[in-house]
Parts: C-alpha cells; structure tokens; sequence
C-alpha cells in the first residue's frame, strides 16, 4: 500500500520562478511539483501537492488530510510566521509534519526568524531551494515507517 504525502504551498508559491528568483531561485512550482512525485515514488510513497494562496483553504486540506494522508510536508511561505490559526491545523493532523523552506528564513528579516508552524514540525529545513522538498520526502519515508 503506498502511502500519501500530503505536499502543501502556501501563498506566493505559486510565483516560483518569477518572484525574487534571487532569493528563490529559478525554479518553478511545476518543477517542485515534478520533483516531489518523483521523489515520493522513489521512496515508496506517494505525492498529493497543492498550492494556495488562502489561509482557510491551507486548514481546510489539513483538516481533510487527517483521514487520508500518512503524513504532512508544508511550505507555508508567509503564513508560517504570523497563523496561529494554521498552527493549530497542523498540531490537530497528529502524524508526521515536516516544513519546509526555500530560502534560510534566519539569513532574512527578523521577523521571518520565527515560524509557528516550526513548533508542530517533527523537523525543519530551510535554505537549500527546493532540494529541502526532496530531502523531506526521504525523511518522510522514514517518519511513516515508524
């Protein structure tokens, strides 16, 4: 039985490869995307990503996730540093959480230096562009076995 990874991108992901691509890099959501189910196959597990720029629609797929997906990878971009409300979504999942971060949050502003999602997150990895999804995916894997 292949497991599902639930992969979400919160707001201005959707802009990869356009935004700041000094501090983002080149690389589009597409091209995380594809990254991610390859990945995920090559793990033995399976990929279900999605991108929003809405907070309540972020809670909503935690939420649904709950019931059908074995662990959680989340990117919530600027959300991560000021939604409790998202926070409190991923602490309910109650399975794996990993986040993730393109840019090295703690080379940024200061008030990026600091994630509420973070504290609900069995780990972190930031500033390694979207290799940090593949290397959370592998993590993953290992999480879901246990």
């Amino acid at each position: 039985m292949t497991r599902t990874i639930l992969i979400l991108n919160g707001p201005n992901l959707n802009l990869l490869g356009q935004r700041e691509p000094a501090i983002y890099g080149s690389a589009t959501l597409a091209d995380v995307e594809k990254l991610c189910h390859d990945t995920a196959k090559r793990v033995g597990l399976a990929a279900d990503c999605r991108q929003s720029n809405h907070e309540g629609k972020l809670i909503d797929w935690v939420h649904e996730a709950r019931g059908t997906a074995a662990g959680l990878i989340i990117n919530a971009g600027g959300l991560s540093h000021t939604s409790v409300a998202l926070l409190d979504a991923v602490i309910a999942f109650e399975k794996p959480v990993v986040e993730v971060h393109i840019s090295n949050i703690f080379r940024r502003e200061e008030f990026r230096h600091h994630s509420w999602v973070s504290s609900a997150a069995k780990g972190v990895i930031c500033g390694l562009g979207i290799k940090g999804y593949e290397l959370a995916l592998e993590a993953m894997a290992e999480l879901v076995k246990q």
